[in-house]
C-alpha cells in the first residue's frame, strides 16, 4: 500500500481545495493518520473508498477524542545590551491552544487486503462548534459508532440518518466521556445516597478552615 504522504498527494490532486495533514504517531504502533478539513471530508472519504489503488471499503472502528485547552510554554533566545554588555537572554512565553474534539475513522480494504488508513476529523472548538460531517452515507457501519460519539462526546454529525443518544437517556444533559465531565453525587434511579455516593456528597460540605 502507498505511504500516507503518497495518499495525501493523490487526494489533494483529486479533490481541489482539500487540506490534508499527516499526523505522526510516536508510539510503538506508529499508526500515523491524516487530518482532513471538514468542508472536503466527505469528498475525500469517497475518494479513499472508491479509488482503484485504495478501495478502502471497510470501516472497522470510529472513536472520539477530547482535547482540552492547553497552555504551551515556548522558549526563545535573543541578544540584548545590559549595563553596556551584550548578553544572551532566554525568554519564556505562554501560548494558549484552544480545545477541540476529534472523530477518528480506521479504514481497511477487504478487496485489496491492506490498511489501516486512519482518518481524523476535528471540530473548531469544544463548545458551539462541535459539528462534523457524517461518514455514514459512505460506510453504514459508522451509524451506531457516530451515535455513540454524539452521545458521549457531544459531536453533532451533519448528514447522519438517525442522530440520537444510544447509551444515555434523552433528557441527560452532559457527555460522560468528556475530560471535564463531573459525575453527579447521585442518580435518578438511586433512592437514597449511601456508601460511595454519600462520600462524594460529603466532599461538598467539608468544614472550611
Amino acid at each position: 500500500m502507498e505511504t500516507l504522504e503518497q495518499i495525501k498527494t493523490r487526494v489533494e490532486l483529486a479533490v481541489p481545495g482539500a487540506s490534508l495533514t499527516v499526523i505522526q504517531n510516536g508510539s510503538p504502533c506508529a499508526q500515523h493518520s491524516i487530518l482532513v478539513d471538514n468542508e472536503h471530508a466527505l469528498e475525500v472519504a469517497r475518494f479513499l473508498q472508491q479509488d482503484p489503488q485504495l478501495r478502502l471499503d471497510y470501516l472497522s472502528n470510529v472513536t472520539g477524542v477530547d482535547w482540552l485547552e492547553q497552555v504551551l510554554q515556548e522558549k526563545s533566545r535573543s541578544r540584548r545590551v545590559i549595563d553596556g554588555v551584550e548578553r544572551e537572554i532566554e525568554e519564556t512565553t505562554e501560548k494558549r491552544v484552544p480545545g477541540y474534539l476529534e472523530a477518528i475513522y480506521h479504514l481497511y480494504s477487504m478487496e485489496l487486503k491492506h490498511g489501516p488508513v486512519i482518518l481524523r476529523l476535528r471540530t473548531s472548538d469544544r463548545a458551539k462548534g462541535t459539528v462534523l460531517p457524517s461518514l455514514t452515507p459512505l460506510w453504514r457501519g459508522a451509524e451506531f459508532q457516530e451515535r455513540e460519539i454524539f452521545d458521549l462526546y457531544g459531536i453533532r454529525f451533519e448528514g447522519h440518518p438517525d442522530l440520537r443518544r444510544i447509551l444515555m437517556w434523552d433528557s441527560f444533559a452532559d457527555h460522560p466521556m468528556r475530560k471535564d465531565y463531573v459525575e453527579p453525587d447521585d442518580y435518578e434511579y438511586e433512592p437514597t445516597p449511601h456508601d460511595e455516593v454519600l462520600e462524594r456528597a460529603r466532599q461538598h460540605y467539608l468544614p472550611r478552615t
